[in-house]
């Protein structure tokens, strides 16, 4: 099978698009024919060799946390999941990826695929959704009738961070560019701050329950977000190479979210899929082959969006 990996760890011009053999599953393993894979920032980060203590790898490595495909092989002891079944799932980031044509996954990690989505669509859903998910309710416990303050909202994560906080009732407010202002306010905002013209403190004119930090801003900027949040709530922040703050004399929390594998909560994402609650936005869809290209794109910042990898039809 073709995959794309990389020998040592570098620059984009590390990965290489290369036949491999294709891989047995285990016990407890299943195989998936790839539909599509997705990018994540966290892939450069891995290839390039920034990541080797927490999420350590085996090389040659092949990238790809997000997977949707359809099942062609069970291991031992694999129950409920079927040859044929489409499914979605968030794979274990310290073993091999879904930039390929097959991969194996542990059987728990998966849930069935979104029904009215194209299969490839779905590996756009995995890892952001369950981001935004575990930020907005594992540790922000948002609940109907609060404010939630949503810094970054104009990426990925931050378009289902929206979606979410909004079925769940609470009063949204998202910093965004010029250039994703309107798809955040169409995802549900309350309101909209241009965080390139004004000041996200002076923007806020009551305090929020919750405040989500998807921004790569300085610690300045995310300290500055601690006032803004009322006595007993929380601060989530999700560059984790950043301290979360918080204010213990007021009871703010200040939490880092490292996202995990949840299959259950990942079902509940699906549900909403096809419930037509939660949209699944693609930016673009680019050949397997062409993931070296796309790394480079990213390392540029040129990169906006969700993008979905998509190995050759069979």
């Amino acid at each position: 099978m073709k995959a794309v990996r990389f020998h040592e760890y570098g620059e984009p011009d590390v990965l290489r698009h290369e036949d491999v053999a294709l891989p047995v599953p285990g016990a407890g393993e299943v195989r998936i024919h790839v539909a599509a894979t997705s990018f994540n920032p966290v892939d450069g980060n891995i290839r390039g060799g920034f990541m080797r203590g927490p999420i350590p790898v085996e090389l040659p490595h092949t990238p790809g946390i997000d997977v949707a495909g359809t099942v062609d092989a069970l291991g031992e002891g694999v129950a409920g999941i079927a040859v044929g079944d489409d499914v979605v799932g968030f794979l274990p980031m310290d073993r091999p990826g879904a930039a390929a044509e097959y991969v194996l996954a542990p059987a728990e990690v998966l849930t069935s695929a979104p029904k009215d989505l194209p299969l490839a669509d779905a590996a756009a859903l995995p890892l952001v959704g369950l981001t935004a998910y575990q930020a907005l309710f594992d540790h922000g416990r948002l609940t109907a009738g609060q404010r939630v303050l949503i810094n970054g909202a104009g990426g990925a994560v931050g378009g289902y961070a929206v979606q979410l906080a909004k079925n769940a009732g609470a009063h949204v407010i998202a910093t965004a560019g010029p250039r994703s202002r309107d798809a955040v306010r169409s995802a549900g905002a309350d309101e909209v701050i241009d965080h390139t013209t004004t000041g996200v403190p002076a923007a806020v004119s009551e305090p929020v329950d919750v405040a989500l930090n998807l921004a790569p801003v300085d610690p300045a900027e995310l300290a500055a977000l601690v006032p803004l949040v009322r006595s007993g709530g929380v601060l989530v922040n999700t560059t984790v190479w950043m301290p979360a703050p918080g204010d213990e004399e007021r009871g703010v929390r200040g939490i880092d979210l490292f996202v995990r594998s949840d299959a259950e909560q990942l079902a509940r994402l699906v549900a909403s899929v096809d419930r037509g609650e939660l949209r699944v936005d693609v930016a673009e869809r680019v050949p397997l082959a062409e993931l070296p290209a796309l790394h480079a794109r990213a390392a540029q910042g040129a990169v906006h969006g969700k993008v979905v990898v998509v190995p050759p039809a069979a």
